[in-house]
């Protein structure tokens, strides 16, 4: 398990998210409770989560919900 800095986020959603490049992971604390982490995730999904135009959390679940291993830690 890796530990990274997050960036606190403006949303309804979504706490934080802070990512490592080097090992595509993306990880994200959810406002609800529970931080997971996601794997494979390019970079390209990260940098656009943070740019968002949607809301954080409408562009978590159409890009990243479901579509790459995870796990709560």
């Amino acid at each position: 398990m890796i530990h990274m800095d997050r960036i606190r986020l403006k949303s309804n959603d979504l706490q934080s998210a802070g990512y490592d490049e080097s090992l595509q992971i993306l990880e994200i604390q959810f406002c609800r409770g529970g931080i997971y982490q996601y794997f494979g995730v390019p970079k390209k999904i990260y940098d656009g989560l943070m740019k968002s135009v949607l809301s954080h959390g409408k562009y978590h679940d159409r890009y990243i919900k479901n579509r790459y291993r995870h796990e709560k830690i």
